[in-house]
């Protein structure tokens, strides 16, 4: 599990994935997302600009992040 600490109100969720070096490029975290890979508070998420906010838990390829 990873934990990731919110500064601010929210963050994108393809930047989130860049930051917990999920993925190598924002490219990358847009085609993840859009494919539907990606799983925000147990529902698929294809929304690029998806504002995760303290307590979501994401999912991707087994990793789960949490975010504080």
């Amino acid at each position: 599990m990873i934990s990731f600490k919110l500064e601010g109100d929210f963050i994108p969720l393809i930047q989130l994935l860049k930051a917990v070096n999920l993925v190598q490029t924002g490219g990358e975290a847009q085609m993840v997302v859009s494919e539907g890979l990606v799983i925000c508070n147990d529902e698929v998420e294809t929304r690029k600009r998806y504002k995760v906010k303290r307590g979501d838990v994401i999912e991707f390829e087994g990793n789960k992040i949490t975010v504080s």
